[in-house]
C-alpha cells in the first residue's frame, strides 16, 4: 500500500496557527480576489473522501470538539499524554513512540494519513521525517503574535513546491513534497 502522510496547516501570513488566546476566528476570510478558485460543496467533500486517517494533538481534539468535529466519521488518532476519554467512536488514543505508531499501526491500516495539528506535533513529525508533505493555507491576515506554526525546528528541511492555488477568499494554499 502507497502512503502518504501529509501535514495540513492553516497559518495567518506572519506564520501564526492560533492567536495568544488560542482564538482561530481568523481562519475565516471576506476577501474577495476574482481571480481565485471557488470549491463547490461537492468538490469539498470529494477531496475529503480521500483521507483516510486524521492525526492530531490533544489540544487540537479539544478544539475540534468545541468547533463542532469537521471530520466526521473518518479515524483519529490523538496523541496525547493525558488520559483522555473518547467523544466520538472514530476516535483512539495514543501515547508513546512516533515512528512505531505511524509504520506498525497507521501505515499497514490507512494510505493518505493526514496530520492537522498541533504545532509541537508538526515539529516531532518533521524531525523525525515521518512526513511526506505539507500542505499550507495561508489568510489573508497578519496577527502580529500567537501560536507560530514553525518556531524552533532546530533542522533545516528542504522542499519541492508541488502545487500554488489561490482562492477567491484570499487565502493561498503552498504544497510542497518534503525532500528526506
Amino acid at each position: 500500500m502507497e502512503n502518504t502522510v501529509t501535514i495540513h496547516m492553516v497559518a495567518s501570513l506572519d506564520g501564526f496557527i492560533a492567536r495568544k488566546d488560542n482564538d482561530i476566528s481568523w481562519l475565516t476570510s471576506n476577501d474577495d480576489y476574482p481571480q481565485g478558485v471557488t470549491l463547490s460543496d461537492a468538490e469539498i467533500a470529494t477531496f475529503l473522501e480521500r483521507i483516510d486517517c486524521y492525526v492530531m494533538g490533544s489540544h487540537t481534539y479539544e478544539h475540534a470538539l468545541e468547533l463542532g468535529w469537521p471530520y466526521g466519521d473518518t479515524p483519529v488518532m490523538v496523541i496525547t499524554s493525558r488520559p483522555m476519554q473518547p467523544k466520538r467512536e472514530s476516535v483512539q488514543f495514543y501515547s508513546g513512540d512516533l515512528t512505531s505508531l505511524l509504520n506498525n499501526k497507521l501505515k499497514p491500516s490507512y494510505s493518505n494519513i493526514w496530520l492537522v495539528g498541533g504545532a509541537m506535533l508538526v515539529k516531532e513529525f518533521i524531525r523525525l521525517k515521518l512526513a511526506d508533505e505539507i500542505i499550507i493555507s495561508i489568510m489573508p491576515v497578519l496577527l502580529g503574535g500567537g501560536t507560530p506554526f514553525f518556531d524552533e525546528l532546530d533542522i533545516e528541511q528542504s522542499l519541492h513546491l508541488k502545487d500554488v492555488v489561490s482562492y477567491r477568499n484570499g487565502m493561498v494554499e503552498l504544497w510542497y513534497e518534503i525532500i528526506n
